[in-house]
């Protein structure tokens, strides 16, 4: 499968079986497509108006050792491999999201989670249940040595000493159980102090913090509950954070929505900001939420991630340049091919854990009684679920089978599939087709660097 673009003045053109991508001239892009179903004598005649024929010779040989080279036109040889896998492979839990706080002390409009709520009861994870998860995860984790633990709300700071004892007890785990516990934490920022910074800089891996850019986007989907903003008491708690952390292992999280359909000055707010580290994500919302991204609202945000992709190009090596977390590819390693097809492994090797220890395939399956897997002390009860999740994976999914954007995506989000479509291996539309944009983005960013520009 082929994959050809035009992105920024790049002709790109990527071998999706294979990973490898071409930065190629004109005559070569469109020597490409008719390389398969003519001989070199029709695409000289097809294009010898346009182009020299010498041109075109040399194009088409060009191709052809691609071809050979096994650089170009290679075959889809995972199926067979991916179908056998996912049914046999062994299953082991590697990460929990720890639902430390069924709470919030702000009502994020767009929030799935209800204000912390999870379409259940305000609630407050003890350090028993707590426990109780840390145990769960190293007894299911079989010979896998690290293991990610996130701390998720709601808000979870408003039971940071649940936070704290939780990260004390893990590290005591490590020694007698031969383990390595990477701890995260997600944090509106709301109650954040110097006390949770030396804390979070010495146990946490990484730390999310929620923001949504400018301030006039930020405080209409991110207020307090009485209604005021929380841009201008955050974003100097956050600013000291990032730097705190050397403006490194954080990520700025962000959700842009209809109401900010510009989100690349969002982006690039954050980042005049300082903050080197930033993620902003679609909202995923239904159809009559006002603020829910449409179709007719691709064209923009298209334009919008090609905007920041040039922006980006520019700013690299100087003292402005950031990390935007879609733009981040590894097109020469990355995660192997079982994990490129298969996902983030949710249901399976990934769980959440709410505060009186129920277990879900993740956080947006919190509360969906039908993906209700079990319990932290009484272990996983629904196999059969499992065993769903197990064989969720890009060739499961007939919406997967000719994008060239899947090995890279994994097949999206299960949860968003379900919300769509009631069913784990369909496919989110619309996002895909963010997807599938952000990729060519990334893409046209590494061949930029590669070849030195700086435009």
């Amino acid at each position: 499968m082929i994959h050809q673009y035009q992105n920024n003045g790049y002709n790109i053109v990527l071998d999706v079986n294979s990973g490898a991508v071409h930065v190629v001239d004109e005559v070569t892009y469109e020597v490409i497509p008719l390389f398969e179903e003519h001989t070199k004598e029709e695409i000289v005649s097809k294009l010898s108006e346009r182009f020299p024929v010498a041109d075109i010779e040399e194009s088409y040989d060009e191709v052809k050792e691609l071809k050979d080279n096994g650089d170009l036109f290679t075959p889809d040889t995972y199926e067979e491999y991916m179908t056998d896998f996912m049914k046999k492979r062994p299953t082991v839990v590697k990460a929990l999201c720890l639902h430390i706080a069924h709470d919030c002390n702000l009502a994020c409009r767009y929030c799935f989670a209800e204000e912390g709520e999870y379409h259940g009861r305000r609630a407050l994870m003890s350090f028993e249940v707590g426990k109780a998860a840390l145990d769960f995860l190293v007894a299911n984790s079989g010979n896998r040595r690290n293991l990610e633990v996130d701390f998720f709300g709601g808000e979870p700071t408003l039971n940071f000493q649940v936070v704290k004892d939780l990260v004390k007890y893990g590290r005591e785990l490590e020694k007698t159980h031969d383990k390595n516990f990477r701890f995260t934490l997600t944090t509106n920022g709301v109650l954040v102090d110097d006390e949770i910074m030396e804390f979070a800089n010495k146990e946490m891996g990484n730390v999310v913090m929620s923001l949504d850019g400018r301030k006039e986007t930020n405080d209409r989907m991110r207020p307090f509950r009485g209604g005021q903003g929380s841009y201008d008491k955050i974003v100097p708690k956050f600013q000291k954070f990032a730097d705190s952390r050397n403006q490194n292992n954080y990520y700025v999280r962000g959700t842009f929505t209809r109401n900010n359909l510009d989100f690349s000055e969002d982006v690039l707010h954050m980042a005049d900001l300082g903050f080197k580290q930033i993620s902003v994500e679609p909202v995923v919302a239904q159809p009559e939420d006002s603020y829910a991204l449409r179709e007719e609202d691709l064209p923009k945000l298209f334009e919008e991630y090609d905007k920041l992709a040039a922006e980006m190009v520019k700013r690299k090596g100087t003292d402005k340049d950031f990390n935007f977390f879609h733009f981040m590819i590894d097109l020469e390693g990355g995660p192997c091919v079982a994990k490129r097809l298969s996902g983030c492994g949710s249901g399976t090797e990934y769980l959440a854990v709410t505060p009186w220890g129920d277990l879900y395939p993740c956080h947006q399956f919190v509360g969906n009684e039908d993906f209700l897997l079990g319990n932290v002390t009484e272990g996983i009860k629904r196999t059969d679920i499992v065993d769903e999740f197990k064989c969720c994976n890009v060739y499961a999914k007939e919406k997967c089978q000719k994008c060239f954007a899947k090995f890279y995506c994994s097949g999206g989000c299960a949860a968003n599939s379900y919300n769509f479509h009631g069913n784990i291996n369909d496919a989110y539309d619309l996002g895909c087709e963010l997807q599938r944009k952000r990729i060519e983005c990334a893409i046209m960013i590494k061949a930029a660097e590669a070849l030195g520009d700086n435009n």
